[in-house]
């Protein structure tokens, strides 16, 4: 019997492997519980996120 998971679980799932720390054990967890559609909708939030953060950075930077 597998749980599903929520979408925040998937985007937590996706954080870790932005900053690439996670262990096997996790993996293997998020591997069986998570659902594919959240994956993609965290991945693509999370990018959008990331290069939102990266513009702001670069805004401040440039504005100085």
């Amino acid at each position: 019997m597998s749980k599903k998971s929520t979408f925040m679980q998937s985007m937590i799932a996706v954080l870790w492997a932005f900053l690439g720390v996670r262990k096997k054990s996790g993996l293997q967890e998020d591997v069986a519980s998570l659902s594919f559609i959240h994956i993609i909708i965290a991945g693509v939030v999370g990018a959008l996120i990331f290069m939102g953060v990266l513009l702001l950075i670069v805004k401040a930077v440039v504005s100085h």
